[in-house]
């Protein structure tokens, strides 16, 4: 149970006064549903109200806060006219204007010959000094009421800056002092306040530098979001440490038969990355474990000496990839070396129908099939096994949570692989998959050769078009992807669908198309045409981007390359180069470039190494984006920037390992201080576990 000290918290915002049904909706989609969200609704900058001794040292184009003389009022002749107050003080004059202003009320608040505190941007108009509706207009004796650094905080369509900043007080009365969870000697060091008093400085700055990431309000509040994570996913992986799993612990007698059908050695980085796995196996605790690597890195010869060593203790393992193309891959280039170990791989995706569904669910059920890769219709209801022991998630960051463990599910204490092709920044590795153990390919397989990267503007498109013709001619294919399927009227970027006509007029029948709205069947046709057959320029959109392997793809074109992220660039260069013979990759933009889309271009073209690509992609995109689109597995900072606060995750994560190697079920006073935070920051499944330890 949350401790009722939060509950005002995280009653909905319609329980602050003057939130109807409409406001409630506009605040949900700016911050969140609950008060607390209001108080992570940081201000992303100030306004400088501070008195500006005299209107003659005030500044066109800038806000200025002046105390003035009202003098005439000079109400419009006509209703498209404004309204004009002139004031003054001993150095000059200014005049207020009011657009569809009432005259009374501007009457009753700057009355003639009062004195008035006025804020707002200065203007300059024929040679005199104005201000356009003031922002503030108070009595000087009420000049307590003005803060000198007024927040700016972001907004959305439904709200405005006067109302977001009244429910925001509302909801910081509601912010209890709770009890220290942090080291004395942390916050002293730092020179951290208090946590309520942090949330009131974070959200009232005594002066401009208060806004910054680094002020000490901030920083204090960023390191609370970091240690409620790092403690969380601490609990989390202890918890999984707990429950009993099950050895399995074989001879590698199969997956010695299996690689020896390979036809080439394993790196260093496979051999380490297999001891792992068959470490954890063994253990009597249940696996969780991150298998990383570059695009072709050998992940998948890694993930299939790991199910058969499951097969060979008489265990079932399955592998789960995102698409149904990438499960086909998985399973043409897994099934041949299983079965030289004489283990028969299935494959069952959602398209399977029929009699030959029915047998491989027997299978599956009767325990005959030992091995099955699939799609996300691996953990559909209708799927049973016999003693599902392993379980290989595919494209981890494509899959929830929940969805991992639906398959996991499936057996009684299942081991999990998860595996991504998208190298992880460190930091992320931390704050999103620190439940799990990692292991890292970091060298390519023999024989690899470095993919020729070049940016080239669009005008140049005849030259590439020429280029690609002397490639294809050689007998190399080649790869063409587009931003977009079809042509949209509310953007410029080339369509997969017109770059396929007009490829198609210069080449003829060789080309084809492959986007994300094609049928399952389409798609696997297209592929197997350019696989193995007619089609030797395939047009697509990033549906190639995972898993897709051709060794005679030689050149890859990724057209509007300035649009893409670092990662998604590095995925798709990873199509080509797979073979001993030259690849090329062209990075086709259209000027001008901004400065971020100029630094990928140019770390495209000097690296080749994915976990530096993806140290600079977090450097430049931010947290949040580095995988993609917001996925449902990675944590949401609100708080926290992982590219400014990255020195407090390692402080945070020590920490963490201090706290629970004195307290491990979080008992002392401090312990039940960090329960708050858990509850604060809703990571309350780990308190879950804590409590059922």
């Amino acid at each position: 149970m949350r401790p009722e000290i939060l509950f005002p918290l995280f009653a909905p915002v319609s329980a602050l006064p003057g939130v109807g049904p409409k406001l409630a909706e506009a605040l949900e989609r700016l911050a969140g549903a609950k008060v607390i969200d209001l108080l992570w609704h940081l201000p992303s900058g100030v306004i400088d109200r501070r008195v500006t001794h005299n209107i003659a040292a005030a500044r066109a184009g800038r806000v200025a806060t002046l105390l003035v003389r009202v003098g005439r009022h000079q109400p419009p002749l006509t209703p498209r006219q404004p309204y004009r107050v002139f004031c003054g003080d001993d150095s000059g004059s200014l005049v207020l204007v009011f657009f569809h202003a009432r005259g009374d009320y501007l009457s009753r608040v700057l009355p003639l010959g009062s004195e008035r505190l006025v804020s707002g941007t200065v203007d300059l108009f024929a040679d005199s000094l104005q201000m356009t509706h003031p922002d503030v207009i108070v009595d000087p004796r009420q000049s307590d009421s003005l803060e000198p650094f007024e927040p700016v905080y972001p907004l959305t369509a439904g709200l405005n800056p006067r109302t977001l900043a009244k429910l925001i007080a509302s909801a910081l009365q509601r912010a209890p002092d709770l009890a220290e969870w942090h080291d004395a000697a942390l916050k002293t060091q730092r020179g951290w306040p208090a946590w309520r008093e942090a949330v009131l400085e974070a959200h009232h700055p005594a002066d401009a530098a208060a806004v910054l990431p680094e002020a000490p309000a901030r920083m204090r509040l960023a390191y609370d979001e970091l240690l409620a994570n790092q403690l969380a996913l601490a609990l989390i992986r202890a918890h999984g440490r707990r429950g009993s799993g099950r050895v399995i612990e074989s001879e590698g007698r199969l997956a010695r038969k299996a690689l020896a059908a390979l036809g080439f050695r394993l790196t260093g980085s496979q051999e380490r990355a297999i001891a792992e796995i068959a470490a954890d196996m063994a253990a009597p605790r249940r696996m969780l474990r991150l298998l990383q690597g570059d695009v072709g890195s050998g992940k998948t010869v890694v993930a299939l000496v790991a199910m058969l060593n499951a097969a060979e203790c008489g265990f079932q393992a399955a592998m789960m990839a995102p698409t149904e193309v990438l499960a086909r891959q998985h399973h043409a280039t897994i099934a041949p070396i299983a079965e030289a170990a004489g283990v028969p791989v299935a494959l069952l995706t959602g398209r399977d129908k029929g009699q030959a569904r029915a047998e491989i669910l027997a299978g599956l059920a009767s325990g005959a099939l030992p091995l099955v890769v699939g799609t996300h219709a691996l953990f559909q209801e209708g799927v049973a096994f016999k003693d599902l022991a392993f379980a290989v998630i595919d494209e981890q960051h494509r899959f929830g949570v929940h969805q991992r463990l639906e398959l996991s599910a499936k057996g009684q204490v299942t081991d999990v692989l998860v595996m991504t092709a998208t190298p992880i920044p460190r930091t992320l590795m931390l704050t999103a998959y620190g439940d799990m153990e990692a292991s890292s390919l970091t060298e390519k397989p023999p024989g690899r050769r470095p993919v020729d990267t070049r940016a080239v503007p669009a005008e140049r498109f005849d030259e590439v078009i020429a280029a690609l013709r002397r490639r294809l001619a050689d007998g190399a294919k080649a790869f063409w992807v587009c931003p977009l399927v079809e042509d949209s009227a509310q953007s410029d970027l080339a369509a997969a669908e017109t770059r396929f006509a007009e490829l198609r007029a210069i080449f003829g029948p060789a080309v084809g198309l492959m986007h994300g709205r094609m049928k399952g069947e389409d798609k696997d046709r297209v592929m197997q045409a350019f696989a193995s057959g007619p089609v030797r320029l395939l047009v697509a959109t990033t549906v190639i981007e995972v898993g897709v392997d051709v060794p005679d793809a030689k050149v890859m074109v990724i057209e509007h390359a300035e649009r893409f992220g670092l990662a998604q660039l590095h995925q798709l260069r990873g199509r080509v180069g797979r073979g001993d013979k030259p690849s090329a990759c062209i990075l086709l933009y259209s000027p001008p470039l901004s400065a971020n889309a100029r630094a990928r271009l140019a770390i495209m073209r000097e690296s080749e190494d994915g976990f530096r690509i993806a140290e600079e992609d977090l450097r430049l995109r931010g947290a949040g984006e580095v995988l993609g689109t917001r996925q449902s597995g990675m944590p949401t900072f609100r708080l926290a920037d992982l590219t400014l606060h990255r020195d407090l995750l390692d402080v945070a994560r020590d920490d963490v390992r201090l706290i629970l190697a004195a307290d491990p079920a979080l008992e002392s006073e401090r312990g039940r201080a960090l329960r708050t935070l858990l509850y604060l920051f809703e990571r309350d499944l780990a308190v879950k576990y804590l409590r059922s330890g």
